[in-house]
């Protein structure tokens, strides 16, 4: 027998509150406990390694090396309980369970109401979105911090099963009071001279963007400004700030109530589509299977869809 076998669920969940919240006081507060239980509780667990667990520093308790791997540890315990609780739910028929998804920040605008057809046919399933760029997105697949990804594009850089559900076209647009607005068959070279707001580097929009743009990057004339957010870009373009290359997606609103145009440019839309992924080495629980499936046989219908974007280019 080990000097680790007797550790439990309770005690790796204080090591996890403590490193959360960074005072003995406040994990305690978490876990329910009183501050001497929690302390007596870290103080075993360091005899029992031989090793601390925490620095004490002026600044509150961070963790050692020691910690960490702890840390690590009592998170993938969580996981397994987790998925334990799923599959045991699904053999007794209770169709209850949890998802934790993935989402890079364009997707964000139709994600909501798709949850919302999942929890219609699933609602004893628990779903948790996390939102970010398409790096951070990437990197929670990488830890196994997310069940499965929604993205424009499947990552490289990670083993993973990928499958399309839906079409994602990429549109330049601007104000309709701009010079360009409501003009046919723009070379790109218009562009020149003009200002592109434009997402911050690790964006999938912004790679899709220098792609299209090639050698304009180049252009002296053209002023690029970053910003980290689509809604950012998209209230600077209504105020008459720039152009930006973002995903149609992400603007159907203001297009449909003529605050926004697209513009008719050579090469755009860009046809692009919308991924669900998963790690192909991690295994899936219920209820991530229960939305991967929905996400694939009924995602479309939660896109928006533009009709004319895809007239206009079958034209040229």
């Amino acid at each position: 027998m080990s000097d680790m076998d007797w550790l439990t669920l309770r005690q790796l969940r204080a090591v996890t509150e403590i490193a959360r919240h960074g005072t003995i006081a406040s994990a305690a507060k978490a876990l329910g406990l009183t501050g001497p239980a929690v302390t007596l509780t870290l103080k075993q667990i360091e005899s029992a390694l031989g090793l601390p667990l925490f620095d004490r520093t002026a600044h509150g308790m961070r963790l050692t090396d020691a910690g960490e791997a702890v840390r690590n540890t009592a998170a993938e315990v969580e996981r397994s309980i987790f998925r334990l609780s799923d599959t045991i739910n699904e053999v007794k028929g209770l169709g209850t369970g949890a998802v934790h998804v993935g989402v890079v920040s364009t997707a964000k605008y139709y994600a909501p109401a798709l949850v919302v057809g999942f929890k219609h046919e699933h609602p004893m399933i628990d779903v948790r979105l996390t939102v970010g760029n398409r790096q951070e997105v990437v990197q929670a697949l990488t830890d196994f911090d997310v069940d499965c990804a929604i993205m424009g594009r499947p990552p490289k850089t990670v083993p993973v099963e990928a499958a399309v559900f839906g079409d994602h076209p990429l549109i330049m647009i601007a104000s309709p009071a701009h010079r360009l607005a409501g003009q046919i068959d723009l070379s790109r070279n218009e562009l020149s001279g003009e200002t592109l707001l434009v997402r911050e580097p690790g964006s999938g929009t912004r790679t899709s963007m220098e792609i299209y743009l090639g050698d304009l990057l180049a252009d002296p004339s053209i002023h690029f400004v970053e910003f980290g957010s689509n809604e950012t870009i998209k209230q600077a373009v209504i105020a008459g700030l720039g152009v930006a290359f973002l995903s149609a997606h992400t603007v159907a609103v203001e297009i449909a109530a003529g605050r926004l145009v697209a513009l008719d440019l050579e090469g755009l839309p860009i046809r692009r589509q919308w991924f669900v992924v998963r790690r192909s080495d991690k295994s899936v629980s219920p209820g991530a299977r229960a939305f991967l499936q929905f996400v694939v046989h009924s995602g479309t219908q939660f896109l928006p869809h533009f009709p004319k974007l895809y007239e206009e280019a079958s034209g040229e």
